[in-house]
């Protein structure tokens, strides 16, 4: 996969979860975790690299949150625009 893309699971229409999936080969694992701000976590594969970002509480993210920690990976930054299937509901 080449770009980053957004994936949210509803609950009675309510996002519920959602997940960042970044720039990654097809077999790349989750093989480590590191939780990084209060509802973001990273999942790294067993060589270091970022593939995704864990979003436990959708409903309280915003794109700021988020772009720090992309940011702190060396990532591009989202948009509120990247981020409105999270507010959809």
């Amino acid at each position: 996969m080449k770009s980053s893309y957004l994936e949210v699971t509803f609950r009675h229409g309510r996002p519920l979860a959602a997940y960042l999936y970044l720039p990654r080969e097809p077999r790349d694992k989750s093989y480590r975790t590191e939780r990084v701000a209060p509802g973001l976590v990273i999942d790294f594969n067993r060589s270091g690299k970022p593939i995704g970002i864990e979003i436990t509480a959708p409903a309280r993210l915003s794109a700021a949150a988020l772009n720090r920690v992309l940011r702190r990976l060396r990532l591009p930054t989202v948009t509120r625009a990247d981020l409105a299937p999270l507010r959809a509901a």
